[in-house]
């Protein structure tokens, strides 16, 4: 079905289909073709992406895919009632060294704070506390629903408990951010590059290395950090410590934190996001066994909320941060 999409509406002929991480693929003359799905994109931020991608490509990433055009010029084709984009990279024969991560990082967000172009679809500059405040506002909605009435689950009970303290972290978060914004100025650094909805260890695939459009945001480089940094504590709460100290050395070898950054990047870790997602997922699924998975997810957040506290009130240390060059403040309550 798919080579029929690649030979009618773009005229590639392949060879083979492959599974790529999560992506569907097709292999042939030398090149890989990714079929992607646009979700509830427009074909103007698809353009905005399109555009962003041939600046990256210009200042030498390789590893970025061109988007194929249809026959007709098009970069988004309906096929058998789906939108579709097709992404385009050549095939290495060997699969890509591992090169050390943080510099990786740093040089796709030095190539992506040059767009020459202003982005407005795929922006999310300054709108963290707007979100978040949204997302707690729909919560503490929730929560107070279900204030008055016995709690149906396990789940429930918990959320019931332990909202006022997440929602007080989020509080602390979100004044952290508007503290940032008022009494730091902005370094040359600090302008909006090209970043990723939520930047992992896995982001840029396994066997081949892809930066894939779909997963872009235009946003403040401190977020990539913080989410990357995020998944790695809670991939092993034991043993994170040296891998964080080791990604930031190797980013700060690239680029330099401002006090800015590293204010807005702790910020970022302050919002309790694995709590918000695992609350907000329960309520979404209507799968039995997600919310029993959810479940044991939450009890292990909460089990190890003293954890998170002890690695807030080290992170700075861990990640080399200069704080006190920079006068980076903590907040009272992790101090005290």
């Amino acid at each position: 079905m798919l080579q029929q999409l690649l030979e009618k509406e773009y005229g590639v002929q392949v060879q083979e289909y492959i599974k790529i991480d999560a992506y569907d693929a097709l292999r042939g003359n030398g090149w890989l073709y990714l079929i992607a799905k646009p979700g509830g994109r427009e074909e103007e931020e698809i353009t905005e992406l399109q555009r962003i991608a041939e600046h990256l490509h210009q200042y030498g990433d390789r590893h970025v895919p061109y988007f194929l055009t249809t026959k007709d010029g098009k970069i988004l084709t309906k096929w058998e009632e789906n939108n579709y984009c097709v992404l385009a990279r050549r095939q290495e024969e060997v699969p890509p060294p591992k090169q050390k991560l943080g510099r990786k990082l740093a040089k796709f967000h030095e190539r992506g704070g040059m767009v020459p172009f202003y982005v407005e679809r795929s922006s999310r500059i300054g709108k963290w506390k707007e979100l978040w405040e949204k997302r707690l506002e729909q919560m503490e909605k929730v929560w107070n629903g279900l204030l008055f009435q016995s709690p149906e689950d396990e789940f429930e009970r918990l959320f019931i408990e332990t909202f006022p303290y997440y929602m007080g972290l989020t509080e602390n978060a979100i004044q952290y951010l508007v503290d940032t914004e008022i009494d730091v100025d902005p370094g040359n650094t600090d302008n909006g590059t090209v970043c990723h909805e939520r930047f992992l260890s896995s982001s840029w695939g396994k066997d081949y290395l892809i930066k894939n459009p779909f997963d872009w945001v235009f946003d403040h480089r401190s977020r990539d950090l913080a989410e990357w940094t995020r998944e790695r504590y809670f991939y092993n709460i034991q043993t994170y410590q040296r891998e964080i100290t080791q990604f930031y050395e190797d980013y700060q070898s690239i680029s330099s934190l401002s006090p800015f950054s590293w204010r807005l990047l702790y910020s970022r870790i302050l919002f309790p996001l694995h709590y918000f997602e695992c609350i907000e997922n329960y309520y979404i699924t209507r799968s039995e066994q997600d919310k029993k998975i959810l479940e044991e997810r939450l009890q292990k957040i909460l089990n190890q909320s003293r954890e998170y506290e002890a690695f807030l009130r080290t992170f700075y240390n861990l990640a080399g941060a200069p704080v006190r060059k920079m006068k980076l403040p903590m907040p009272d309550w992790l101090v005290n």
